[in-house]
């Protein structure tokens, strides 16, 4: 489990130049290829369980979360998604209105890791839409996969965003796909954490 203190997530930035790489190797990369398949079974297998324990009954050792999947983007910023899941509901933009099919995972698989991860990677982290936060909730939703599945999860995650961002500016979502990024997109480890910054103590 994550043993990462969330306020080291408040600090998490993404350097552009490791943005503009990932980039550059989602848009690469073909829709689809067999070496990833392994990699998005164990994502697949591990998302599903994640989804199971967030919606499970709380005397059952569940989150008791309702989730509602609904045909519009819920929410614009990620104060009121965190506000929904402390009152253990969450809403989730269904994969089946994106126009946007993925090769890999059926619309439900899609919309039950969107679910998770807004919970385990935004809410967990407190960070948002833009690209420092995506980056947080990345690395924070990270620690719940196996390396295996790790791999499918850049690609979802990294991958995805940072082509959104840095190829088309934000100006539309990059079509889905089913691949690995090189291994080191995958590696929390380099992932940048500005220091914090120490309030300097003022003379009386």
């Amino acid at each position: 489990m994550d043993a990462t203190p969330v306020q080291a997530y408040a600090r998490v930035r993404l350097d552009p130049v490791v943005g503009a790489a990932i980039a550059d190797a989602y848009m690469a990369a073909p829709p689809s290829e067999e070496r990833a398949f392994a990699a998005y079974a164990a994502f697949c297998r591990e998302t599903v369980w994640q989804y199971h324990f967030m919606v499970g009954r709380i005397e059952f050792g569940g989150l008791g979360v309702t989730v509602r999947v609904v045909d519009e983007d819920p929410y614009e910023e990620v104060d009121s998604m965190v506000d929904d899941v402390r009152h253990r509901q969450l809403k989730v933009w269904a994969s089946a209105a994106s126009g946007n099919p993925h090769p890999y995972l059926s619309d439900g698989e899609n919309d039950m890791f969107r679910a998770v991860h807004d919970v385990f990677g935004h809410a967990g982290s407190g960070r948002g839409f833009d690209r420092h936060g995506e980056e947080a909730a990345w690395l924070k939703h990270s620690s719940m996969y196996s390396p295996l599945a790790r791999r499918a999860l850049a690609t979802e995650t990294r991958g995805q965003n940072c082509a959104q961002i840095f190829h088309y500016r934000g100006g539309r979502f990059p079509a889905q796909k089913a691949v690995l990024l090189p291994r080191l997109f995958s590696d929390p480890r380099p992932v940048r954490v500005v220091r914090a910054r120490v309030a300097k103590a003022v003379p009386c």
